[in-house]
């Protein structure tokens, strides 16, 4: 094979939560964990730190959380379920998709419920009224 081969698979070519050909060491295996590890706390240390500081204007502490929560969930999907861009991930993917869709429809189902119920429910006094 040429050294330019598209066939050519090397370990510098793929991302952290990819298995490769199955030439990844143990070493290497626990040094991934590791990094996710770290950036993870670092993560949820900053978000602490965020919410207790004047670094950041205060009606825009929310976004930041969620910016810091979404990049947690990258993180999580990368280095610890290991999802990637690669064909041998494409099940995993979907089936995150598949859970992240059914975790909406009852979320926001079950808000909708509820707001059409509050919505359509008469007032307390009226309905004390209607007891006696």
């Amino acid at each position: 094979m040429n050294a330019g081969s598209s066939d050519d698979v090397r370990l510098d070519d793929t991302a952290p939560g990819d298995q490769g050909s199955g030439t990844i060491t143990m070493g290497r295996a626990v040094w991934g964990y590791l990094i996710g590890f770290a950036l993870a706390t670092l993560l949820s240390v900053v978000s602490f730190y965020l919410t207790r500081s004047t670094l950041v204007w205060e009606p825009s502490i929310p976004i930041a959380l969620s910016v810091l929560a979404i990049a947690q969930m990258g993180v999580h999907l990368v280095f610890f379920l290991h999802i990637t861009a690669g064909p041998d991930s494409v099940n995993n993917l979907l089936a995150l998709a598949f859970g992240v869709l059914i975790v909406m429809l009852l979320v926001f189902g079950s808000l909708w419920i509820m707001t059409h119920l509050n919505h359509n429910m008469l007032p307390m006094d009226q309905i004390m009224k209607m007891q006696r």
